[in-house]
């Protein structure tokens, strides 16, 4: 009795039996009872912290939100020619006009199209053999999807050293084609990295998407696997046609919706075109920003235009994005109504 007093405070009014209602007493540990540090007009209840919790873990998002969307349409405006820092306070569209008529713009923007168009496609396609044959060992879900995810969280700039490691004229490949003699010094290995053609990038980009595009179709496929192969299956369809035939074209949307994201992603990103790029043609992201870090500050305002430029690009991307995504619900409820219908009757 003396440890369990010594343990739990029993004075409380809590530990004390409720005589009318036959409770048990409910006794606390010491440990556990915590004072609030504020005086009691200041204390909140219970139910409306509870209330307070959403906004005080939204509160650190919202301040990051701020200085992003403070950040994009600070950019916006200097690409009209508003820019107080340079005195400048009326709206024009004669930086985007010098934008849309210097000769390198044309070449950038096909430049990036052709890096976009390339490293999704590959991606694409490498994503979809990489979801099936995931699919087709049978392993369990948590495997499945930690197969995909691991690849995922290695950044592009890891990835670019890598390439380096192996492609470069002192690197791994360049090496060993020495030391089979297929080449007499290893500076005589092909360049494909920095090369005009933008390969390095285009496989840094598939390199690193590969597993997105896989982790966006791969619970989708084994799904479909499971329930529509089979049935294909008995009606005497082997699994190259089932798969050609069933699987990938219910997994449509999900590839059209992944390599979306993809090419609006490969089409604004800056890191690994500057770092594998050619010196010409540049990328757009990295044309915009060696006008941005000319000596001469007014530049700003035209490489603003030049980022206004990728962001509309871009945003055409995701108004596609959208409208999959819009079509693909409409079909659902459509094919919900007609499954409802089917079954009244």
């Amino acid at each position: 009795m003396r440890a369990r007093e010594a343990r739990f405070d029993v004075r409380s009014s809590d530990a004390l039996p409720d005589m009318r209602s036959g409770t048990r007493p409910s006794i606390r540990p010491k440990s556990t009872r915590l004072k609030s540090v504020l005086p009691p007009g200041l204390r909140l209840s219970r139910k409306t912290r509870r209330k307070l919790v959403p906004y005080l873990l939204f509160f650190p998002a919202a301040i990051l939100l701020f200085f992003f969307v403070f950040g994009m349409i600070n950019g916006v405006l200097q690409g009209f020619g508003i820019a107080p820092f340079l005195g400048k306070y009326d709206l024009t569209l004669d930086y985007y006009i010098q934008a849309l008529t210097k000769s390198e713009l044309s070449i950038s923007i096909l430049f990036s199209l052709y890096l976009a168009v390339l490293a999704t496609l590959g991606a694409a396609i490498l994503g979809i053999v990489l979801s099936a044959a995931i699919c087709k060992l049978g392993a369990g879900r948590k495997i499945r999807l930690f197969g995909v995810q691991m690849p995922m969280m290695v950044a592009h700039s890891v990835v670019v050293l890598c390439l380096l490691t192996i492609f470069s004229s002192s690197g791994l490949l360049a090496r060993f084609l020495f030391e089979l003699g297929l080449i007499t010094e290893p500076s005589d290995m092909p360049s494909v990295l920095g090369a005009p053609s933008g390969w390095g990038i285009i496989l840094t980009y598939i390199w690193r998407e590969v597993p997105f595009i896989a982790f966006c179709t791969i619970t989708i496929m084994a799904h479909i696997g499971d329930r529509y192969g089979e049935a294909a299956a008995v009606l005497g369809a082997n699994s190259i046609k089932t798969f050609f035939t069933v699987t990938l074209p219910l997994c449509k949307s999900a590839i059209i919706k992944a390599s979306l994201v993809v090419f609006a992603y490969v089409f604004g990103s800056y890191e690994v075109a500057a770092l594998l790029g050619p010196t010409l043609p540049k990328a757009l992201p990295v044309l915009a920003y060696y006008q941005f870090k000319l000596v001469d500050i007014t530049n700003r305002c035209l490489a603003m235009a030049l980022n206004g430029i990728t962001i509309a690009i871009c945003m055409v991307v995701v108004i596609i994005y959208f409208i999959t995504l819009w079509h693909e619900r409409r079909e659902g409820q459509w094919t919900q109504a007609r499954t409802g219908e089917t079954n009244k009757e």
